[in-house]
């Protein structure tokens, strides 16, 4: 992981990231917010439904989802394609692991607790890797050299990102959690009970742009062919919790009028690439462009 200066009392970025999912409850908390119309549940649908439309060129093989969470991308391809995919999944949260095992029979996919920096897998090992989420929280970097080692020669890395040039991304950053953090330390000193406090975590995340992503992928050795972007949405938070157009209602059941690669994209909250590896791959320096360390968004 990217190393920050330690301050007393101040957790680094890798411990926030390991605490948010550390224990059973977060980890259900995570798989609910899959259910409902709200925010969040229209989010992974969109995501759900762009990386159906990526793996759909993929007659089927060996699957890796890496930050697998507790276990629904694997869960969905077991149904909807059972048969395609011998499916292996890792996530650096036992805690997750633990929730995936209660929606995945053994012998159906092999879980592992594993960080996408450093897997427990031969060289060439899969076919397909997913990973949905997952280098906002990591070095992404040392991600990318680990996914590249576990893919075979041609084959498929599906990778989702948070849009970080999103008007929704960057008013949610930079105005809205931030607000929350201070109405909770007011509320603090006027004495309110900490459960009945406003706030927002801090979640570790350090997103990147499409382009720095696409020239990472490109200097590890993999080819981005397509690009979309998904849950498009004109509203902000909170508002968007509250005041729902007539339109987004259509989003579960039509789920292709959330995304876009034309002129909407700038309204998609998140964005996938695919890529293919090449052949032969060269081996990168470790240096990064100041002008791409530029592009990147901190750690929330």
């Amino acid at each position: 992981m990217h190393s920050l200066a330690r301050h007393p009392g101040r957790a680094t970025r890798d411990e926030v990231v390991d605490a948010q999912y550390e224990n059973a409850d977060a980890a259900a908390g995570y798989a609910a917010s899959y259910e409902g119309a709200g925010p969040a549940a229209r989010y992974y649908h969109s995501r759900l439904h762009v990386v159906d439309e990526a793996l759909g060129t993929s007659p089927g093989g060996d699957l890796l989802d890496v930050g697998s969470g507790p276990g629904m991308l694997v869960r969905h391809l077991l149904d909807t394609r059972p048969g395609d995919f011998r499916i292996s999944a890792c996530d650096r949260s036992a805690a997750m692991i633990g929730a995936a095992r209660q929606r995945v029979d053994t012998g159906e996919a092999r879980l592992d607790v594993a960080r996408i920096e450093d897997m427990p897998y031969p060289d060439d090992s899969f076919d397909v890797v997913v990973a949905m989420g997952v280098l906002e929280y990591a070095d992404a970097e040392q991600g990318l050299r680990e996914v590249v080692r576990v893919l075979r020669p041609g084959g498929l890395f599906v990778v989702s990102m948070l849009n970080p040039y999103s008007h929704y991304r960057l008013y949610q950053w930079a105005a809205y959690w931030p607000l929350l953090r201070l109405l909770g330390r007011i509320e603090g000193l006027a004495g309110r009970p900490p459960e009945r406090r406003h706030g927002a975590p801090h979640s570790g995340i350090r997103a990147i742009g499409r382009g720095r992503l696409c020239r990472l992928l490109r200097r590890y050795g993999l080819v981005p062919e397509d690009a979309v972007y998904y849950d498009l949405t004109v509203l902000v938070p909170p508002i968007d919790k509250v005041v729902r157009p007539r339109t987004s209602r259509r989003w579960r059941n039509r789920p292709e009028t959330t995304v876009s690669r034309g002129a909407r994209r700038l309204l998609g909250t998140g964005y996938l690439v695919s890529a293919h590896r090449h052949a032969v791959v060269v081996p990168a320096t470790r240096t990064q462009p100041t002008a791409d360390r530029a592009r990147t968004v901190g750690w929330r």
